[in-house]
């Protein structure tokens, strides 16, 4: 019998060809690591380092974005599927050509001519013939993958469908079409339990690419599903260290380059902008979202809009915090209003987000404006938007707390006492904490405006809150700076009720202000008597009265009838005391 040489040299290929790169995840025994794939493909500073440092080894590891960088670097196509742009790759970094898996191509390998095959058996008296299937080896391994995927053995049968894609496929001698259902049998085995916990992820995506290889449709339910669970909330969106972004995208250039359009549904792209953003990617992950408002007329649920909006601020970067308003713009433009969006827990957390962004920004009144929106959402009792926006997280507290106090620095500045008061109340309704610095300027506006019933109140509103433990005391100063604007204003029943205060508070009748305001109120109306009183009681408690005290009790001798002799007694008093 004659043996065609192509018969001999596909056996010497079967018994001595090299693995090829598998489809499950390779193993790491002589295989470079992952940190060396990606110090091969970082920080490059030329293209002659770039091509000097990839092999084809490393190009095999590189993960989809990855690919797509080192292609833009050498200004190469960047489409198609993954396999085509790593062939791309190495053809520049390399100059490595694809080529048909033959048996010539196997450096070393020796090939004996089939008729010089057939003289040598003729010549010792033996005669061969074949009875065999020539179809045997692929109807086998068929069979087998076949069987393997209705047990659910997936990994068998990736292996096996990998070695009929190599003895069998296009890039083969023989270069047969495999059967649309073998791919399928074996993406379904893959598929179950979730791609078994995202460890068939890379298997599938293979498959897929190999079936838009073929020219075979892909199931739009198969790709979603695929493309959803090969995604989670790992670094680089990996479960455990498998499937992630890359593989998901990997997965999602096969759909848009296979033979029919392949329907990819709104969850699987929120699935995607999701892991995105919380894996740090986030003009990646605002390009997918935009591409789901604007391109594909979406409406994507309030979480991923909040998800890209808390990657932007997290690294605390004003760059990324300005992108919030993008998300917000494209959040507008899916059909939300922010008047609105704070009646569900999304949507507080978008507000939320956007007020952090506002104080990187130092925008005080975007952030208030966004607290104001939510609070006209309904639907939030017994709470109001507002109050939950600003306790939405820590982050968010702060965000808030720092953004009023900012506001109320800045009217207190401007005199405008009323909207620090407006402030203030806006704070406590909030749940926010306002800081001691922020009542000091509140009670200290109202009193320069000389709004004593003003400032008396935000004062015993403070102290009531030091009583249930929610604020600090209010110092000595501040009730003297109420008490003073009280006595200018002639409200003396509120400088009874602000003494009363500071005593209940401070368990003391004051300090050396606190006597010499109650000295001037005395002074105005000429009761010398009452002066002389308060500075013994000032001696008796070990306050010293300085310049101010004997001078206030000396203009008590002016008014009608005058006391001069009172006077030169104070000044002799004062000179005793050594007080200038």
């Amino acid at each position: 019998m004659k043996f065609p040489s192509s018969a001999v040299a596909n056996l010497l290929l079967a018994m001595t060809a090299t693995s090829a790169v598998a489809f499950m995840p390779a193993s790491h025994n002589g295989r470079p690591s992952l940190a060396v794939v990606k110090s091969a493909v970082a920080d490059q500073t030329d293209t002659n380092a770039k091509v000097d440092s990839l092999t084809a080894d490393i190009i095999s590891r590189l993960r989809f974005r990855e690919v797509q960088k080192e292609l833009e670097r050498r200004a190469l196509d960047t489409s198609g599927t993954l396999s085509a742009m790593k062939d791309r790759l190495r053809e520049a970094a390399l100059g490595m050509k694809p080529t048909k898996m033959s048996a010539e191509n196997i450096e070393g390998t020796h090939v004996v001519d089939g008729d010089a095959l057939e003289e040598a058996f003729k010549k010792t008296g033996i005669n061969f013939e074949d009875t065999s299937d020539p179809d045997f080896e692929y109807k086998n391994l068929v069979k087998e993958i076949m069987s393997k995927s209705e047990m659910n053995h997936w990994k068998s049968a990736t292996r096996k469908l990998r070695k009929l894609t190599r003895r069998f496929g296009k890039a083969s001698v023989e270069g047969r079409s495999i059967p649309e259902d073998v791919y399928m049998s074996v993406l379904r085995a893959c598929m179950e339990d979730r791609l078994h916990g995202a460890r068939a992820a890379e298997s599938a995506r293979k498959i897929m690419e190999l079936m838009v290889d073929e020219g075979y449709e892909i199931p739009s339910d198969a790709a979603n599903f695929c493309i959803r669970n090969s995604l989670d909330d790992g670094p680089n969106g990996t479960h455990e260290g498998f499937g992630g972004v890359d593989t998901a995208l990997a997965m999602l250039a096969a759909c848009d380059h296979a033979p029919a359009p392949v329907s990819i549904v709104e969850d699987t792209y929120a699935k995607i902008v999701t892991a995105m953003a919380l894996s740090g990617s986030v003009d990646e992950s605002l390009h997918f979202l935009r591409d789901m408002v604007v391109e594909k007329s979406f409406t994507p649920n309030l979480q991923v809009f909040a998800d890209v909006a808390r990657a932007c601020v997290s690294r605390k970067d004003k760059a990324d915090a300005e992108k919030v308003m993008t998300v917000m713009a494209y959040a507008k433009a899916a059909g939300y209003e922010l008047d609105s969006v704070a009646s569900t827990v999304d949507g507080r957390a978008l507000l939320a987000n956007g007020v952090i962004a506002a104080e990187l920004l130092d925008n005080v009144g975007l952030g208030l404006r966004f607290l104001s929106a939510a609070k006209k959402a309904k639907g939030c009792e017994p709470d109001s938007g507002d109050a939950l926006v600003s306790t939405h997280s820590p982050a968010a507290q702060r965000a808030s707390t720092l953004l009023h106090r900012g506001a109320i620095f800045k009217a207190a500045q401007d005199n405008s006492w009323q909207l620090t008061v407006k402030l203030l109340e806006l704070m406590l309704e909030r749940g926010l904490t306002p800081s001691p610095a922020v009542w000091r300027n509140v009670v200290n506006c109202c009193a320069k405006a000389e709004k004593s019933r003003k400032a008396t109140s935000v004062l015993l509103d403070w102290v009531e809150l030091a009583k249930q433990g929610r604020a600090e005391k209010p110092p000595l100063r501040t009730f003297n700076t109420v008490v003073n604007v009280c006595e200018v204003c002639g409200e003396e029943d509120l400088t009874i009720k602000v003494l009363d205060a500071m005593k209940e508070t401070h368990d003391t009748e004051g300090n050396l202000i606190t006597f010499n305001i109650a000295l001037k109120r005395l002074a105005r109306s000429g009761n010398t008597a009452a002066c002389e009183g308060i500075i013994i009681g000032m001696l008796q408690g070990g306050i010293e009265p300085s310049v101010v005290t004997y001078t206030t009790a000396i203009a008590a001798c002016v008014a009608e009838p005058k006391k001069s002799d009172i006077a030169v007694e104070w000044i002799k008093r004062m000179r005793s005391r050594r007080v200038q």
